[in-house]
């Protein structure tokens, strides 16, 4: 028993080891958001696109005959122009079915192009038109879907869009790669003086924006490790009905209060509590067993939620001032229950199926083994991928570089 003791410490040392040595920076939801502001002229579109240095660097290093290295990939002014050349291309306009192509026309660095995440880019583009006064203009994206990236990353570009005819009602909508916008032009003159409301496509907009949300929960790791760790130590539906309900208030309130500006929290202080409450939880059902039921258990969930709620609102925050206010408290209502859906496409399954696997159990201490099986031999797994996320975030954290 000593010696499967010291063969199990050996074996975690050489784990921590070889995260801390070998591994890249994890990045556990790759997720980068700006914004478009459109207007449709009667022979042309002008287009400004708001971009973060971290989108700028990924694609820099990812795509193209010569892609940049590592920090020199959003350094410089050559850099921020071959992303905006980059964009021009794999920003998709069509004018009553005709394809546009644009050209750059200025491109303005950030003030501080270290920080990835909150700086960004300006580009401006312009499309000229086939023909004067369109009925109808398309607009598509696959930015990044040309990247190579390492094995299990790929990244997901999308933009808040705000598109409008010169001096009328403006349009909001998020573009993705999942489908495309149209914007229907009306060329009468609008009444001397009037201002116009903005348009809001409230269906497209709100479905959009729940897709993002459960877009974001699938592709995110590290919220998935989370509520997994969770899920395994409820034992019954009550119990997994407390702890999820408090882990989704708490991330509730923090994405509503990040995303009207009200909270602003660095991911460089989130990132690594996303990844350090994945630790937490998992070794807590390893070691501490009693303390994964009842209230601690609630209120690591509650306050580890808040942050979560942090990750959730990723990009969207510096996007959304770009946004007019109706269209803000919709985006949130539609991600939010987006996010709810794709958590529910986890715990739910994840559950009954330990709850089946008890079934198949003759008696109580058969129950009671296999519960304490998956427990434990589940949430250490948790726990080392936790910690895999752990070290890319703390590598984020120091040296302020996406991967």
């Amino acid at each position: 028993m000593m010696f499967f003791g010291f063969r199990l410490r050996t074996a975690a040392l050489a784990t921590l080891i070889a995260l801390l040595f070998f591994s890249s920076a994890a990045i556990a939801h790759p997720l980068s958001q700006g914004a478009l502001e459109i207007v449709v002229h009667p022979t042309k579109l002008s287009v400004t696109a708001h971009v973060t240095t971290e989108e700028v660097s990924v694609t820099n290093s990812a795509t193209g005959e010569t892609p940049l290295p590592g920090p020199w990939a959003a350094t410089g002014q050559s850099a921020f122009e071959q992303h905006a050349d980059y964009l021009a291309k794999h920003l998709h306009f069509a004018a009553d079915g005709t394809a546009l192509t644009g050209r750059v026309v200025s491109v303005t660095q950030p003030p501080d192009s270290s920080v990835t995440t909150n700086s960004y880019a300006v580009y401006e583009f312009e499309y000229p038109l086939p023909h004067a006064s369109p009925r109808v203009i398309e607009l598509k994206e696959d930015v990044l879907q040309d990247g190579h990236f390492k094995a299990g990353t790929s990244w997901d570009a999308t933009y808040v869009v705000k598109i409008s005819q010169e001096n009328q009602a403006s349009f909001d909508a998020l573009l993705t790669r999942s489908g495309p916008i149209n914007f229907v032009c009306d060329w009468t003159a609008p009444a001397p003086g009037a201002q116009p409301p903005a348009q809001i496509n409230k269906s497209h907009l709100f479905g959009e924006y729940f897709h993002h949300g459960v877009w974001h929960i699938l592709t995110g790791y590290d919220h998935l490790l989370f509520v997994s760790a969770l899920v395994l130590a409820a034992t019954s539906l009550w119990d997994l009905i407390k702890v999820v309900s408090a882990f989704t208030l708490a991330h509730t309130i923090t994405l509503t209060l990040a995303a009207l500006n009200l909270v602003h929290v660095s991911e460089r202080v989130s990132e690594p509590l996303i990844s350090l409450s994945i630790v937490f939880i998992a070794l807590q059902n390893v070691f501490w067993p009693a303390d994964s039921k009842g209230w601690m258990r609630l209120a690591a969930a509650f306050f580890f939620g808040l942050f979560h709620g942090l990750g959730f609102a990723g990009g969207l925050i510096d996007t959304m001032h770009q946004m007019h206010s109706a269209t803000v408290l919709l985006a949130i209502l539609a991600f939010s229950v987006g996010v709810e859906t794709g958590h529910q496409m986890i715990v739910l399954p994840l559950f009954a199926g330990l709850k089946i696997a008890r079934a198949t159990r003759a008696t109580e201490a058969g129950r009671n083994r296999l519960s304490f099986i998956a427990q434990r031999f589940g949430s250490a797994a948790i726990s080392l991928a936790g910690l895999w996320f752990l070290v890319g975030a703390m590598k984020l954290c120091i040296t302020g570089q996406a991967p």
